[in-house]
């Protein structure tokens, strides 16, 4: 799918309908909806380019947890997060970085090695939060494979699944793409780690006999409140949100400032007021967020991505070209792309990484070596950043 051939289409069907829809009668009116399309703007803006730079690297390289290795270099935002919530520090925050920062691995790392640390001893330790329960049950299926995957977790950490809706195959053990699902195995073995939404935990906490859950848990139990997509819980659903913490608080009596309650957004931060987003968080878990408590995405800036790019001042494609370079010409990316990669960046031989390769990772990373040599890409990324957009 083309953005741009899809953006194309949606034009064409609006326009289609709205002269279609409305056709004046009345005298000197006709053609006013035709005039009133075609003139720029009137009804569509754009395209916008939107150009996410790099995260930023951090310093502890992929080590930080020796017993849960993490695979890859955590970015500085993750770093940070992970210095505020790994054992024994148990600090409050909110991670405010944009989608595919790897938010989810900011809190659920230290959550798991944290788990790990206490071995077997029974309770509920952390209750994760999701406002729809698609959320709930993808994330569940990524912590199972986390926990299959690493020695020091398998068979020593636990999660469960317990929200509204009925699993047709309910598990009563942790498998490699599945956590615990089974109501009856939750409520007569709680798991380390809960998976809810605001609504079912609500009911674990008043239905008498749900109280089976709470059996193990002592005041000190519980180390993590975990809400996801915090920016949802807003209005009557946010005082909802809170009065619930509270009480969840209240029944389990855990002492003030115990907890590691942790706010996820991709749209808080930015543009927003820190002291706001701090003050509502502060409201809403009834627990103390200083400044460093937001954690915001750190992207390279535009002269450092661009800084050690050799510009390729290369012939642009050609008038006799201009087929070649419309997207709908093309039955699939694949094609599209490689064609665009010969046309750009004029590959002159058949042993050119560019030339009849499968795109596969490889390619890709080529690619994007390649295109940062192109002056046309500097000044689409530093136009962008002027702009404002990311």
């Amino acid at each position: 799918m083309f953005p741009s051939v899809v953006a194309a289409q949606i034009r064409n069907c609006v326009s289609d309908y709205l002269i279609t829809t409305f056709r004046p009668t009345t005298p000197g009116f006709n053609g006013l909806i035709e005039r009133f399309l075609k003139t720029a703007n009137n009804l569509y803006r754009g395209p916008y380019v939107s150009v996410g730079l790099p995260f930023r690297q951090g310093t502890i390289g992929g080590d930080y947890f020796p017993e849960i290795p993490l695979g890859f270099i955590p970015f500085l935002h993750q770093e940070r997060a992970f210095n505020r919530l790994s054992p024994p520090n148990y600090q409050s925050t909110i991670i405010a970085t944009g989608t595919g920062s790897g938010k989810t691995e900011c809190f659920l790392i230290p959550l798991l090695e944290h788990c790990r640390q206490q071995g077997n001893k029974p309770g509920i330790k952390a209750i994760l939060i999701y406002p729809m329960n698609a959320l709930a049950t993808d994330q569940s299926k990524r912590i199972a494979q986390i926990i299959e995957q690493t020695p020091s977790l398998k068979g020593q950490v636990t999660a469960g699944l317990y929200v509204g809706e009925k699993d047709e195959k309910p598990t009563r053990v942790m498998t490699p793409e599945k956590v615990i699902t089974d109501k009856e195995m939750l409520r007569k073995s709680p798991p380390d780690i809960l998976l809810t939404n605001y609504k079912m935990l609500d009911y674990l906490l008043i239905r008498p006999d749900l109280q089976s859950l709470w059996t193990n848990n002592e005041p000190e139990t519980l180390r993590y409140l975990v809400v996801d997509e915090f920016h949802t819980f807003d209005g009557a659903q946010g005082t909802d949100l809170a009065c619930l913490l509270r009480r969840l608080k209240h029944r389990l009596q855990t002492p003030p400032g115990h907890l590691a309650c942790v706010g996820t957004s991709a749209t808080l931060g930015n543009k927003s007021d820190k002291t706001e987003i701090l003050a509502y968080s502060k409201t809403i878990f009834k627990e103390e967020f200083e400044a460093a408590a937001l954690i915001e995405e750190d992207r390279l800036s535009d002269g450092e991505f661009l800084g050690n790019a050799l510009l390729n001042v290369l012939p642009l494609p050609r008038l006799e070209d201009w087929e070649k370079l419309q997207p709908d010409n093309y039955t699939d990316p694949e094609n599209y792309l490689q064609t665009q990669a010969q046309l750009w960046l004029n590959p002159t031989t058949e042993t050119d990484t560019f030339i009849n390769k499968p795109i596969d990772d490889q390619w890709r990373v080529e690619l994007g070596k390649e295109l940062k040599s192109l002056p046309i890409i500097h000044n689409l990324i530093r136009g962008a950043r002027r702009s404002g957009m990311k």
